[in-house]
């Protein structure tokens, strides 16, 4: 009789994929540890040993889902460019990764939109890191030139500015006017106008 190879080591990586494939299925309302746990061959207590309730691994799977965004935009940040082209890229690279997860995983999207309102705090720190990225790429522009004109606001302030002025295109509350025929012409606009603004 062929040896059967033990089950693969349970681990908190492993228990996230499964969750977000219950959450795909069944709905936030209606996912439940056990369906987590059924998926992945296990006992509900050997999830409940990785994650104590079913809130911390809600929120565990919202922090991963919003984290993948966050982790594609600072190769952009990093990148050995002029700053103005790593802002547009960036603020490019946003927008089209939250149209892309709207419109390639409808389903998925409205679970994580239910998710992303139940844990402010893993949003906080998501919006936090993504000014942070886009201050950095602000403070290696330099500012504006010089002249009579007003010099230009604390990157960190500018930063929050630009994250705002752009809600309208990665703000998932907006998902629906993100397949309009014009959305990619005023994104673009908007960008114009506040790389125009910061120089």
């Amino acid at each position: 009789m062929a040896a059967t190879s033990p089950p693969p080591t349970l681990t908190a990586e492993r228990i996230l994929e499964a969750t977000e494939e219950v959450l795909r299925r069944h709905g936030p309302a209606k996912a439940t540890v056990v369906d987590v746990a059924r998926a992945l061959g296990v006992s509900h207590g050997s999830v409940y040993r990785h994650f104590r309730t079913k809130a911390a691994l809600r929120e565990a799977v919202t922090k991963r889902w919003l984290d993948r965004t966050s982790a594609a935009l600072s190769g952009i940040v990093a990148e050995d460019r002029d700053a103005e082209a790593r802002l547009r890229a960036w603020l490019r690279a946003l927008f089209e990764a939250k149209r892309r997860k709207a419109g390639a995983d409808p389903e998925l999207f409205a679970t994580y939109m239910v998710l992303v309102d139940e844990n402010g705090p893993a949003v906080t720190e998501h919006i936090a890191d993504l000014t942070g990225q886009l201050t950095e790429i602000i403070r290696d522009g330099g500012g504006g030139g010089g002249g009579a004109p007003p010099p230009p606001p604390p990157p960190a302030a500018a930063a929050r500015t630009v994250f705002q002025a752009t809600g309208r295109f990665h703000d998932p509350g907006y998902a629906r006017e993100w397949e309009r025929p014009e959305a990619d012409e005023d994104f673009a606009s908007l960008v114009e106008l506040l790389v125009r603004g910061l120089r």
